[in-house]
């Protein structure tokens, strides 16, 4: 790979490359903060031994603590910022974007992807340069990409050239202990170094265009990141120009994919589709309301078909939603009790 090229890229891109700081108030993180961990954090103990204090050098004058930070990158001159979901996903907290010129804007979260890791925000600024998007939606395993981002929240303007590794990944993440797990799909993968803290950068192309936006490493393994496709990320701001926010379609089932094993273990009369379940006694097969129980799907079924494609490990229920948008007709072929029958809903906006 020639050096020079790959300076050239860099240097259209670091510009708009941004850093995110997220702060909560003094208050609501001693709430938050089990009694336990006191003994183990870098404050120190009041005279109420159940009691832990964060030192001032640490809260600022409006009772504000930094509680961590990510990456973003411009991709509208008047201020429209991408992100992850994860990184701006404190409902109570603060966020700053920190240019790569040093200057700081309050930010606006508009609306955060439930289904992609995405998040879209907005400052009050004006002529900024930005990231230009992919608009040619094949990649090809081999292609150099680069990944710039704000490394461990510390070491802004990192930069790791690699290559695209894989395409169409899935896999199962969770951005805390206490976090639910989350199925990500179509994940590009890369060997490109990515780090707690790249979250939300650009991972662009030699053209100095986004391809995807750094999502999620795996710990313990050495040069396996993943990025969303930048594809999901254009959906997502055509809905904010149009809408005001992310339309994303709700079908409102839980399921597990069936394969051979579990079809015959459960003794299936298929071994594809998608076998509607509880996940938990607390968190139904169906969500209520939704346009799966309106269509009277119910736990034990199996859906066969959604859109007249079969469903399997490669082609989920949310690979079948991945292109349409709420409103749109949904068809599914389902398989109960003997018998199969079809049955067709309206998605809904996705809460």
């Amino acid at each position: 790979m020639d050096d020079k090229k790959v300076i050239v890229v860099i240097k259209k891109v670091m510009p708009a490359v941004v850093s995110i700081a997220i702060a909560k108030h003094l208050k609501d993180i001693e709430k938050e903060m089990p009694h336990e961990m006191y003994s183990f954090l870098p404050g120190h103990h009041t005279a109420d031994k159940k009691k832990w204090a964060i030192p001032d050098i640490l809260v600022d004058k409006r009772g504000m603590v930094n509680v961590g930070g990510g990456s973003g990158f411009v991709v509208e001159q008047d201020g429209l910022v991408l992100t992850n979901r994860h990184v701006v996903n404190e409902r109570d907290a603060e966020y700053t974007v920190i240019t790569n010129e040093g200057r700081k804007y309050p930010a606006k979260v508009l609306s955060r992807d439930p289904v992609n890791d995405v998040a879209i925000l907005k400052i009050d600024a004006k002529k900024l340069p930005v990231v230009g998007l992919d608009h040619e939606s094949r990649l090809e395993l081999g292609q150099t990409v680069i990944a710039i981002g704000n490394a461990l929240g510390i070491f802004r303007n990192t930069v790791s050239l690699g290559i695209i590794s894989g395409l169409s990944r899935s896999i199962t993440a969770q951005e805390d202990p206490k976090s639910p797990l989350q199925e990500l799909r179509g994940l590009i993968q890369t060997d490109a170094a990515i780090n707690p803290g790249n979250s939300g950068g650009p991972l662009v192309d030699m053209r100095g265009n986004a391809v995807g936006v750094n999502a999620a490493i795996v710990y313990g393994a050495q040069n396996i990141g993943f990025a969303i496709p930048i594809t999901a990320a254009r959906r997502d701001l055509e809905d904010i120009k149009t809408y005001g926010k992310i339309r994303r379609p709700m079908l409102g089932v839980r399921y597990l994919i069936l394969d051979d094993a579990l079809a015959a273990k459960i003794h299936a009369p298929v071994a594809y589709g998608a076998l509607v379940l509880r996940e938990s006694p607390h968190d139904p097969a169906l969500v209520p309301e939704s346009p799966a129980e309106k269509a009277d799907i119910r736990e034990g079924d199996i859906i066969l078909e959604c859109n007249g494609e079969p469903i399997s490990m490669t082609h989920t229920i949310q690979d079948a939603l991945d292109n349409l948008s709420a409103g749109d007709p949904f068809t599914m072929l389902v398989w109960r009790k003997g018998k199969q029958w079809e049955t067709k809903v309206i998605l809904e906006e996705r809460k």
